[in-house]
């Protein structure tokens, strides 16, 4: 067992079994198809259960369904006066077609100092930091300046009604006094040309905000018969009429008060200044980051299945579309509006899923605890305030009134897709970066 007398030890032993719980829970299938048909999450629950319990914690598990599993696990601060913190990740993954991939995704694979498979960024890595430095605590004996609420949920990948959903509804009490949340998504590095030396530097995104979800069916009704028959009331043309016309349209651009800072941070590192004409030299700057970035520059919609039809000559009475929307705070209802004047007469459009919008403060107590955190393992770097086009469980905890933050950290390199690593195929971390982003969290949870 590591001692606080050996802090270098402590330090490796930390990072190592950081390492290792990432690649253990890789190898613990928990895809998540949206339907309950998947393996659900309690395998990996179990196995965070017994994590903790081995270093005497008493965490609590709960099943929204049965196999459907998070874990709740509460440690008391020097000063539970304070706003606790929660700090959380999710268990589930999407699901991977091992036949597109060059490696057994759920094989947990090191190659070439990356762990590769199907959760490595999204997010088993950050489980498994958090786990690590969990552990550490218990270990030690130390107490964090607050109360901290450590959470592992599960569904999060299908909007997270089977996990953090179900935990906030069902049992509340748990995050009792907290104010604040960390979860994923944030606190990874881009590399930019430093205006004043010219030599590369970092800069961490930290996300303060996220846009919200409307998941949604489009439905097309017509007459059904026989496919020798003409047909002008075809399900099926209705349907691609209305696809076509939602795919055509463009989302006028919007720039909210995080990626204008944003802009503004990375202006201010590669000198110069920017505009919302020339937006594309700025984009182009952002190396792995565009894409997320990019996403929160407008609303956006995205068709993701469609199904239709029982018979190569019957013409179906219905057929449908999944669309999945993103918004940006304030257009929940414009883009609603919007995509049922696009459907049409001909085409229903039924939500699926819809989930908030959030945006948080870019400065506190809490965001320069994370940036000091940052900036003692990488001096000189710099540290920006960015909006996720995705969602997150900050905004199932919203809900108790808790604001989340990402800041899953991460030092990587200059030329890894990073976000094409978000249920992407070949999803794969370095080494180093889960190493780092231990480092990191543990100066946090030390400094919170």
């Amino acid at each position: 067992m590591t001692t606080s007398q050996d802090p270098d030890r402590m330090t490796t032993t930390v990072e190592d079994e950081a390492v290792r719980i990432c690649k253990e829970l890789i190898r613990i299938d928990t895809s998540n198809y949206g339907d309950g048909s998947g393996p659900g999450e309690r395998e990996a629950a179990d196995y965070v259960m017994g994590l903790l319990q081995e270093v005497g914690l008493d965490p609590q598990l709960t099943e929204s369904d049965p196999g459907r599993a998070s874990v709740v696990v509460r440690t008391e601060g020097r000063d539970s006066s304070r706003g606790g913190l929660v700090l959380h990740g999710h268990l589930d993954v999407v699901p991977a077609e091992a036949s597109d991939w060059s490696v057994d995704p759920f094989a947990a694979e090191e190659r070439d100092g990356l762990i590769w498979g199907r959760g490595a960024v999204d997010m088993k890595d950050m489980d498994a930091m958090l786990l690590a430095n969990l552990r550490q605590l218990a270990r030690s004996g130390e107490k964090p300046p607050r109360d901290i609420v450590w959470a592992f949920f599960a569904d999060e990948e299908a909007g997270g009604t089977k996990g953090a959903g179900h935990v906030v509804a069902e049992h509340p009490e748990w995050f009792e006094g907290c104010t604040e949340a960390i979860s994923e998504v944030g606190g990874f590095s881009i590399t930019l040309p430093d205006a004043a030396t010219g030599a590369p530097t970092r800069a961490y995104l930290l996300q303060t905000a996220e846009k919200g979800i409307a998941w949604l069916r489009l439905r097309a009704r017509g007459r059904a018969g026989h496919g020798s028959v003409p047909n002008d009331q075809n399900a099926i043309v209705r349907l691609a009429e209305a696809i076509a016309r939602i795919d055509a349209h463009t989302w006028p651009r919007t720039y909210i008060a995080s990626v204008r800072e944003l802009f503004d941070g990375v202006a201010r590192i590669v000198g110069g200044s920017w505009s919302e004409e020339r937006i594309e030299d700025m984009l182009g700057r952002l190396g792995g980051a565009r894409r997320f970035v990019e996403g929160t520059l407008q609303d956006t919609s995205n068709f993701s299945m469609l199904d239709s039809g029982y018979k190569h000559n019957v013409v179906p009475q219905s057929a449908t579309a999944s669309l999945d929307c993103r918004f940006l705070p304030g257009h929940e209802e414009e883009l609603m509006s919007t995509i049922r004047e696009l459907a049409g007469e001909h085409v229903e459009v039924e939500v699926v899923h819809r989930d908030i919008a959030l945006e948080a403060p870019s400065s506190g107590e809490l965001v320069e605890s994370m940036k000091r955190a940052l900036l003692k393992e990488d001096p000189g770097a710099h540290v920006l305030p960015y909006c996720l086009s995705g969602g997150t469980d900050n905004k199932h905890l919203s809900r108790l009134g808790i604001t989340g933050y990402g800041f899953a950290p991460l030092q990587l390199p200059d030329d890894l897709d990073f976000t094409g690593m978000f249920h992407g195929v070949d999803e794969r971390v370095p080494v180093e970066a889960v190493r780092f982003g231990t480092r990191v969290l543990g100066q946090l949870v030390a400094d919170c």
